[in-house]
């Protein structure tokens, strides 16, 4: 009985459920342990995603015989030059954009008052199921603004923790870039024979997925922000510049981003004239397209293979498990598991294949 395949998932699920509820016994032990990693996981968050962005430059530069040190130091050197051409292009009219927003907030808050107003006075003339439906909303209008104030209000404490742990990251990237190829033959000296082997091509896959989900994923964002701010620019949309580099941050977020960068966008166009939000939408509507259709197949290729139903109950499962760290980790961290999951399938079929050859 133990050799069959039910008995040990069966027992496998139960020894699970066994040790979590002894962490939950002595999980108080586990605090400062949880501590630390919540200390370092924003830099070390940040520092690994320089990491996969530089790498490409690294060995370029090694390529040319630069040695280590100075590859590293012409890394640094670079993003210090990308983020002074930043600060120095974008960060003037951004900080205008962002100050006129703040001074025209009150009045920008009136419009959506009055205007929700205006749809809640003519809901008698609606089907009696929008109606309901409408009531129903309506009353859980200060649940949603307390819970919108407290989501904001953390994310605000995790950005001064992001900045005031932000010295870590250049000490975690320099390492990343000195040391990353010793980390797989440092995890496989621990195994020998297949294992070795198996352990060396899952490390190597999921660093492989890893790349190009950060890499793809980040220039495809990139290149969403540039066409949404061409066509807002063009249609006079005020604030475009700042609307652009949000719907370009959660472009990041997949699927459901631009979804959500979209209601910022069409609630100025309304403000500042309604047909805009026509255009606003449309606009949209043509860079996700683009995107989906055009830029990322040829950039992100079928690398990660993963269907959008997927991605979707991926993405609603973990932000109710971790807020917006599981929106954004969340494909990513299955797209590595998949891997892990491809590669133990693999390993087990090879096995049956050798015991059914030698036989």
């Amino acid at each position: 009985m133990a050799n069959k395949r039910w008995f040990q998932v069966g027992v496998a699920i139960l020894l699970t459920l066994v040790i979590i509820f002894l962490f939950m016994k002595v999980r108080s032990i586990f605090v400062p342990i949880v501590i630390v990693a919540q200390t370092i996981f924003i830099p070390l968050l940040i520092g690994g995603v320089l990491f996969y962005l530089t790498r490409p430059l690294l060995k370029w530069l090694e390529s040319k015989k630069f040695p280590r040190w100075a590859s590293i130091l012409s890394v640094f050197i670079v993003i210090g030059l990308v983020g002074w051409l930043f600060y120095s292009l974008v960060g003037p009219p951004l900080a205008k954009q962002v100050n006129s927003l703040v001074k025209y907030s009150p009045e920008i808050v009136k419009e959506v008052e009055d205007f929700t107003k205006y749809v809640l006075t003519q809901q008698d003339k609606l089907p009696e199921s929008l109606q309901k439906t409408m009531e129903e909303a309506s009353g859980k209008i200060d649940t949603i603004a307390v819970t919108a104030g407290t989501l904001l209000i953390k994310f605000i404490q995790n950005l001064f923790q992001g900045v005031f742990l932000f010295v870590l990251v250049p000490f975690f990237l320099v390492y990343m870039l000195k040391d990353h190829e010793k980390f797989a033959p440092f995890i496989a000296k621990f195994f020998k024979g297949d294992k070795k082997t198996w352990i060396r091509k899952t490390l190597a896959d999921i660093d492989d997925t890893l790349r190009s989900y950060i890499q793809g994923q980040l220039f495809v964002s990139f290149l969403v922000g540039v066409m949404l701010f061409i066509g807002y620019y063009a249609i006079g949309l005020q604030y475009a510049l700042l609307l652009a580099l949000l719907g370009m941050m959660m472009n990041v977020i997949p699927f459901l981003g631009p979804y959500i960068a979209l209601v910022p966008a069409l609630i100025i166009a309304l403000i500042q004239e309604p047909k805009l939000a026509i255009y606003v939408a449309i606009i949209m509507l043509v860079s996700q397209q683009i995107e989906s259709n055009l830029i990322t197949p040829n950039v992100m290729g079928k690398s990660l293979d993963i269907h959008p139903l997927t991605v979707i109950t991926i993405i609603l499962a973990a932000g109710n498990i971790a807020g917006l760290w599981g929106i954004i980790l969340g494909v990513p961290t299955y797209a590595v598991v998949k891997s892990i999951l491809k590669n133990i399938y693999a390993h087990r079929e090879g096995i049956k294949d050798a015991a059914t050859e030698s036989v």
